[in-house]
């Protein structure tokens, strides 16, 4: 994990949050998250990388529209982050730890 990019990161929860999320789903978060448009060529270069490193899989639903989901590695990944952030991040919002 400590060779993605925080975009990366970002589409590994995003892609962890929801069931099977089509690319552009995936996007409609991002752009939601980032207050700004995310462009093709941005997204699915990365998902690929994402492929590639064997932490998302990439799933076909029709003839025009994939899926991802992430593998067994990608989750592992995931949990050791945030055992890692919760070494550093301890913080207090509306009575809540975050």
């Amino acid at each position: 994990m400590y060779d993605l990019t925080g975009f990366q990161r970002d589409l590994l929860y995003v892609i962890a949050g929801l069931d099977e999320p089509h690319g552009l789903a995936i996007k409609d978060e991002l752009e939601e998250y980032y207050e700004k448009e995310i462009h093709h060529g941005r997204l699915y270069p990365n998902l690929d990388t994402l492929v590639e490193k064997g932490l998302v899989e990439k799933g076909q639903r029709d003839r025009r529209t994939n899926f991802y989901t992430l593998t067994r590695r990608g989750r592992r990944e995931l949990k050791a982050r945030k055992e890692w952030e919760a070494n550093y991040v301890d913080v207090e919002y509306d009575g809540v730890h975050v």
